[in-house]
């Protein structure tokens, strides 16, 4: 082997750049996958509850909604509309062209009565809203926790373009560990 004036052979040279372009690879791929793709969400608040806890950290699919759209039931994280610097995770519960309203502790979606679901936390008390008829490209998001959520009954529909991603699998703590329903 050839080597240079300070010791170090030619393919000693070749392995450190090799090495140094898949370092440099793999960070690129890393930042892309978690910036455009499967992005990691801290649950701060009982809003969700029982589907999510306070603490629970979960992945978010960013690229969920490039082909389909969202769709009742799905559970996304999107940025709060009053403030778009924070974001929020509810549950879509109406999309654009539904009509929702509460009435007697008992939720309506065009004029269909909704079976108790069962993720609802028991006790779940409905103040009575509505009809609401919910824009095109815009969904009614309600927390799980329906007695502690501040959502659509708040501060109206929100807008597909507010929507980050689909939440899609709970990574910690280890015990809870799953996918999201």
């Amino acid at each position: 082997m050839e080597e240079g004036r300070d010791g170090v052979t030619k393919r000693e040279v070749s392995e450190l750049r090799d090495t140094l372009i898949s370092v440099i690879i793999a960070v690129a791929l890393a930042l892309f996958i978690r910036n455009f793709v499967f992005t990691p969400f801290y649950i701060p608040s009982p809003s969700m509850e029982p589907t999510l806890r306070p603490g629970d950290r979960i992945i978010v699919n960013r690229l969920a909604y490039c082909f389909s759209p969202p769709q009742r039931g799905d559970v996304v994280v999107f940025h709060y509309p009053l403030d778009i610097r924070r974001d929020y995770i509810k549950r879509i519960v109406a999309v654009g062209g539904d009509v929702i309203e509460a009435r007697d502790n008992v939720l309506y979606i065009n004029g269909q009565p909704q079976p108790p679901l069962s993720f609802l936390p028991p006790g779940v008390v409905y103040q009575d809203f509505g009809p609401i008829r919910v824009p095109p490209g815009k969904y009614f998001v309600m927390g799980d926790n329906r007695n502690n959520s501040a959502d659509s009954r708040e501060w109206g529909t929100l807008d597909e373009k507010l929507i980050i991603g689909k939440a899609v699998f709970i990574f910690w703590p280890p015990h809870r560990i799953g996918l999201i329903k």
